[in-house]
């Protein structure tokens, strides 16, 4: 088995079904692979950031090792299907957004059309617009004042002499009933 049906073959499995959404985000991979020379990536050596959280982000995160977790899959929610990933060795970057199809499609329609497409006739390739953001950190786990509950430390407002979570914090807001 060749190499990019393995990748897509991980990918698949990993996403649970196949479909147009999970072939542009393999597309998506294959063609940053391509471009700036990358492979899967074990820690944080290149981040994404996906402009939506469709099908196709689990196909970079199966094949490029992006993930939530590792905080080198990062999302700017815009609604495109636009992906910007960046390799932090080299310092290069590339945007890839999906040209328009120009027709409405079925699942089925959409899944075989992306299917045929190549790489480079599906993306246009621009510079990437927002700055390579900084690597994951560790945060202080603490204790709600309000709810008890386990919290970073980053995500705790203060009210008062209170250190609440987001659920527990209440802003002043004169329409809030």
């Amino acid at each position: 088995m060749d190499e990019t049906r393995e990748l897509w073959e991980k990918a698949a499995a990993f996403h649970g079904h196949v479909c147009g959404g999970l072939t542009i985000g393999y597309k998506a991979a294959l063609y940053a692979i391509e471009l700036l020379g990358i492979t899967f990536s074990p820690d944080e050596e290149l981040v994404c950031v996906a402009e939506n959280d469709a099908c196709g982000c689990d196909a970079i995160q199966a094949i490029l090792g992006c993930s939530i977790g590792k905080g080198n899959l990062l999302f700017h929610m815009t609604g495109k299907q636009a992906f910007s990933f960046y390799n932090r060795k080299t310092g290069r970057s590339v945007r890839l957004v999906l040209r328009p199809s120009g027709k409405q499609m079925t699942r089925e329609e959409s899944f075989a059309y992306y299917q045929r497409q190549a790489p480079a006739d599906m993306f246009d390739v621009k510079e990437t617009k927002i700055t390579l953001p900084e690597r994951a950190q560790f945060f202080e786990s603490c204790v709600c004042d309000g709810c008890g509950e386990v919290t970073g430390a980053n995500w705790l407002r203060l009210a008062g002499d209170r250190k609440l979570c987001v659920d527990c914090y209440h802003t002043y807001d004169r329409f809030h009933v």
